[in-house]
């Protein structure tokens, strides 16, 4: 199968299950994963040695690919892992978690965060630590809890790689910017609306729905831990 069918079943299955990984979790059936969905029969092995399966590093090479296609969007969602959205739940999901309805109030440093990628996107996480003065180990700790929040409620996206230092650099756009078409439609969505759109989609049981469901709930508690002015 070439790369270009190869990519064109991986959007089809993006489709036609809402969210997928890219790599399944331990070789374990859910939440369902790209890899799954093109061999289902194959245990797939993290190994990037001369005996390595092939079609783990191509499948890596492929999400790079398929993350500037905007034909489906891609996040570092389910527990920090890569996600693929179909359109249609993405935007439910803005709707549900308020992204686009100015709902989620942020901590200081991922408003910071926001406004710097509000800016300017894409931007890739040297240029970014370099934007926001967060560079360093020392800071690392930092940078990641500030854009933890931001990928949570999908206020970025990942859109391809940048070789920009000793690895290649994932790209980062404020989604309001990149998928403007995707935040205003979701603007017209009620919380209602959208929770009862990915509950017929996604089913009640369906991991990436309860994981949803976590961070929707949790957007309550994010204004609490905002350090008092």
């Amino acid at each position: 199968m070439t790369s270009k069918n190869k990519k064109r079943k991986m959007v089809e299955a993006i489709e036609r299950r809402g969210c997928l990984l890219v790599y399944p979790l331990q070789n374990r059936p859910e939440p369902a994963s790209l890899w799954s969905e093109l061999y289902p029969r194959s245990k797939m092995v993290w190994e990037w040695d001369a005996d390595a399966d092939g079609r783990v590093s191509e499948m890596w090479i492929l999400r790079e690919e398929l993350s500037r296609s905007e034909d489906v969007v891609y996040a570092k969602w389910f527990r920090n892992r890569a996600t693929f959205f179909s359109k249609k739940v993405f935007i439910n999901l803005l709707a549900y978690f308020g992204t686009s309805h100015e709902r989620v109030h942020l901590p200081k440093a991922s408003e910071q965060a926001l406004e710097s990628f509000l800016m300017d996107s894409p931007q890739s996480t040297k240029i970014i630590k370099e934007n926001l003065g967060w560079q360093g180990k020392m800071m690392e700790s930092h940078y990641n809890r500030a854009m933890k929040p931001l990928w949570n409620y999908l206020f970025i996206v990942g859109y391809g790689e940048v070789d920009d230092s000793s690895f290649p650099s994932l790209n980062m756009a404020a989604t309001q910017n990149l998928y403007e078409d995707l935040w205003l439609a979701s603007q017209q969505i009620s919380e209602e609306q959208a929770e009862k759109f990915l509950l017929e989609h996604l089913g009640e049981k369906n991991l990436f729905m309860k994981y949803a469901k976590r961070v929707h709930d949790s957007a309550r508690t994010l204004a609490d831990k905002r350090p008092s002015r």
